[in-house]
């Protein structure tokens, strides 16, 4: 159920953004039990001044590296839960492709389950 939007500057070869994609659907099936096969990511890459952020904000030391990532997902999660998915996403990550851990900015949408419709005019989850 979740939609993964991943937003990243242009240049960076296609197995480092399959790895940034794998890491975060390890994530959330890891922390918000989400089921194999439920995997539905955008990847979208900007030329140099279209992808524009803040390089100290907070305090947190970004680079051209920052990768945003954007999840929506049903409203039926705990805080904790959200937490460990911040903290298991960013741990996938860094391990591969290597991202540094500042370099990684998550933003997590929750919507009602009626809001999803995964084809064929059908609220699949509305009961």
């Amino acid at each position: 159920m979740p939609l993964v939007r991943i937003s990243l500057k242009k240049g960076k070869p296609s197995a480092y953004r399959e790895a940034i994609a794998e890491g975060v659907y390890q994530a959330l099936r890891e922390t918000f039990n989400v089921p194999e096969g439920d995997r539905f990511v955008t990847i979208s890459e900007h030329e140099d001044g279209t992808f524009i952020y803040d390089p100290s904000y907070l305090g947190i030391r970004r680079t051209d590296d920052l990768v945003i990532i954007q999840l929506t997902v049903s409203n039926t999660r705990p805080r904790e839960q959200k937490q460990a998915l911040y903290k298991r996403i960013v741990e996938k990550l860094t391990d591969r492709p290597g991202l540094r851990p500042e370099d990684v900015f998550i933003n997590l949408v929750e919507v009602l389950p009626e809001n999803w419709s995964f084809g064929n005019g059908v609220a699949q989850y509305v009961t």
